[in-house]
């Protein structure tokens, strides 16, 4: 990199985690954090008018679009920045589908300022931040895609009576209200079934969920 000022953009959905991560930065001077935004919409529309930089440091987990499919479009639509994912959790499905999003480097949310500040030079320098047990999970990952989820560190996941019933039918594409009238209970008691299925699954629609529950044999 030259002497200018990397020019970086904060992605989050929780607004002290970029207050946190905006005061590690301001340590180094030749880092200028131009935007923060709450959300992968609402960086996508920034970078509508706004694309000049050189790097942006995405959330992982966000509502709406997450980190994974926000990187996706950004890398498709601006090639030239540079994403790097940041995660409470080095989880073996998102390090892979951040991977394949195109990601260039995946880092720990309670990295110190020191790794993070080298994180992004190297990922700038065409090198990749990652710390070390990222870095061995990925190599893992890589050599044998079949193992995501299977790591012997993953909590294994178990699903009430009622959530297998849920997730069954909601896998055969019917209506929360249709599955309601099947179960003889309430939409918004099969609403809340889903969304404990979706935080034990840790995914974010219903095509994940299915997929996730018939990897891991829960339907």
């Amino acid at each position: 990199m030259n002497s200018q000022k990397i020019k970086l953009a904060l992605v989050d959905d929780n607004v002290f985690m970029l207050k946190s991560i905006k005061e590690k930065l301001s340590l180094f001077d030749e880092l200028f954090v131009k935007t923060t935004q709450l959300g992968g919409s609402k960086i996508l529309e920034h970078l509508e008018e706004h694309s000049n930089y050189h790097l942006i440091l995405m959330d992982i987990e966000m509502p709406g679009l997450n980190g994974v499919e926000t990187t996706t479009l950004v890398k498709k639509k601006y090639p030239h920045i540079k994403v790097i994912m940041l995660t409470v959790f080095d989880n073996d499905e998102n390090i892979f589908n951040a991977i394949k999003a195109g990601a260039d480097g995946y880092l720990l949310k309670d990295v110190n300022p020191d790794v993070l500040h080298k994180g992004i030079l190297d990922t700038l320098n065409g090198g990749a931040a990652m710390n070390p047990s990222i870095a061995m999970k990925t190599l893992k990952l890589l050599r044998n895609p079949d193992t995501i989820s299977k790591d012997q560190n993953t909590e294994i996941v178990t699903l009430t009576a009622r959530e297998t019933d849920v997730l069954e039918q909601l896998g055969q594409g019917l209506s929360y209200t249709k599955i309601a009238d099947n179960l003889i209970i309430s939409p918004s008691t099969v609403r809340k079934h889903i969304e404990n299925i979706y935080k034990k699954l840790q995914v974010h629609n219903k095509l994940e969920a299915v997929d996730m529950a018939r990897k891991q044999n829960l339907i």
